[in-house]
C-alpha cells in the first residue's frame, strides 16, 4: 500500500504518477504513435523525447531511429495495429 510520501509498506519508494490535460486533438496524435495498444502514453512521450533529444545530438543517428520506429509501424499496420507519423 502507498502512503503519502510516495513509499509503499515496505518503505521502497514508488514513481508518482499525474494527470495532464491535452487538448483532444493531442491525444489522438498520442495514440496514433503508439506501436501497440497497450502501450501507455508514458512510453509514447519517453519515445518523442528519446527521438527529439537524439535529433538535437546526433541528427543521423535520430533519423536511423525514426526509420526503425516506422518500418515496425508498416509491419504492424498489416498486423491490424495503427501506423503513425511524427509530422506536425
Amino acid at each position: 500500500m502507498v502512503n503519502a510520501n510516495g513509499s509503499n509498506s515496505g518503505g521502497k519508494k514508488t514513481k508518482k504518477v499525474t494527470t495532464i490535460k491535452v487538448y483532444g486533438e493531442t491525444k489522438d496524435r498520442l495514440d496514433r504513435l503508439k506501436e501497440h495498444h497497450r502501450e501507455s502514453y508514458d512510453e509514447v512521450l519517453r519515445k518523442v523525447f528519446y527521438i527529439f533529444n537524439s535529433l538535437r545530438k546526433d541528427p543521423e543517428k535520430a533519423g536511423r531511429v525514426l526509420r526503425k520506429i516506422d518500418k515496425k509501424a508498416k509491419v504492424g499496420k498489416r498486423g491490424g495495429m495503427r501506423r503513425y507519423t511524427f509530422s506536425g
